[in-house]
């Protein structure tokens, strides 16, 4: 069978494969393009594996919504430059929508997109880009009640039950979730180790002078530190970053609303980056080290 241009690019459109390549396993096929497609793919996943090891700590995040539920993903890479290849964006996007679907990351590399699973396309495109690829996380919201979502230049990335006020709080609150990193939403939410741990230390850094006063002035002096601290570290404390003449819980309660919960992923965080030093590693080639 004649291999044609046409039958060529059909098939690179559908795999994402090169174009030698495409030709190369049509030939090989007999001109059959799914048993070509299948062959490519199946290459892919072979380049995937040997690069499996290669650390991904570039990468975006994606967000994706359908009605009461939506979704973000973070999807690594191993360079910047990869991160913002029009293939790689693509796919990213393409994933957080599959990921509005499914609950955990493991569902989600099972799920099918443009005729392939997740897992597919991924060796596919490591096969285009020719870097580690990773669908590392995703988190999913459901809820009658508002659920936004907010993605900060596509390497922070925020989920947000709101219950009350409206999408247009929910969006902000993520954008204020993005920027501020609260680590607990509310006082309640804040380990007792952690403020124990805290007010040790508040309590050390005080003078000898201070620490003599009677208990009842301490306490207050103490606990008006501890607050401060508290305030500093849950999203209903800290000053709103569209309104910072208001504090997050000012505004809430202005509105009716209440945060239910919230998630944040960024690009990279856990994952321990490989430094390269470029230069020392010419001049060991060039025997001047």
């Amino acid at each position: 069978m004649e291999i044609t241009a046409s039958l060529v690019k059909e098939l690179r459109e559908r795999t994402g494969a090169g174009m030698m390549e495409c030709k190369k396993a049509l030939t090989e096929a007999g001109g059959n393009i799914d048993a070509a497609a299948e062959a490519l793919r199946k290459s892919g996943l072979a380049k995937a594996d040997k690069k499996a090891d290669r650390v991904a700590a570039e990468g975006r995040v994606a967000f994706a919504q359908a009605g009461d539920r939506a979704a973000i993903v973070e999807i690594n890479s191993e360079t910047d430059f990869v991160a913002k290849d029009e293939n790689f964006v693509a796919f990213c996007e393409t994933v957080a929508q599959a990921a509005v679907g499914v609950d955990d990351v493991e569902a989600l590399k099972a799920a099918t997109i443009g005729g392939q699973t997740v897992e597919e396309a991924r060796a596919a495109l490591i096969a285009k880009v020719g870097e580690n690829v990773q669908v590392r996380r995703m988190v999913a919201m459901q809820s009658a009640d508002n659920v936004a979502g907010y993605v900060h230049g596509g390497r922070i990335g925020v989920l947000v039950e709101l219950k009350g006020g409206d999408a247009e709080l929910a969006r902000g609150l993520a954008m204020h979730v993005a920027a501020m990193n609260p680590p607990y939403n509310k006082a309640a939410d804040v380990p007792a180790d952690f403020v124990a741990k805290e007010k040790e230390i508040e309590l050390a850094k005080m003078s000898d002078k201070d620490r003599a006063k009677p208990a009842e002035i301490l306490e207050k002096i103490i606990g008006g530190k501890m607050a401060k601290i508290v305030n500093e570290v849950t999203l209903y404390g800290q000053p709103y970053v569209l309104d910072t003449d208001k504090s997050v819980e000012q505004v809430l309660k202005a509105a009716g609303a209440d945060v239910v919960r919230f998630e944040r992923l960024a690009v990279g965080e856990g994952i321990e980056k490989v430094v390269e030093d470029y230069a020392a590693e010419v001049m060991k080639q060039a025997g001047l080290a």
